[in-house]
């Protein structure tokens, strides 16, 4: 079973940074597209970043130029680098997992969120 653990997210003031990590671990063949999400209260869970195998990326226009996408694909760890953090910002981050279980088997896994709080 494949698990994925956020990390990195807390309280920063408007204008500071924080960055989020997402470790997966657990059996599978592969790691394909990655990406971070958030979900306000009341609202659907939205594409932040994502990234592919290959590095390709697609950023969210609401943050682009503040937030970076990377993954590690030797640690299988993604990242989010989130700069010039504004108070719109605040909701819980997910990370998320398209993967191979196997060379036919396709999944995909979340994590269990991580809270970013941004203080104007």
């Amino acid at each position: 079973q494949v698990q994925l653990v956020e990390s990195g997210g807390g309280l920063v003031q408007a204008g500071g940074s924080l960055r989020l990590s997402c470790a997966v671990s657990g059996s599978m063949f592969s790691v394909n597209y990655m990406g971070w999400y958030r979900q306000a209260p009341g609202k659907q869970r939205e594409l932040v970043a994502g990234i592919t195998g290959g590095g390709n990326t697609n950023i969210a226009d609401s943050v682009k130029g503040r937030f970076t996408i990377s993954r590690d694909n030797a640690k299988n760890t993604l990242y989010l680098q989130m700069n010039s953090l504004k108070p719109e910002d605040t909701v819980v981050y997910y990370c998320h997992a398209d993967y191979m279980a196997n060379t036919w088997y396709r999944k995909d896994a979340w994590g269990q969120g991580t809270l970013v709080t941004v203080s104007s």
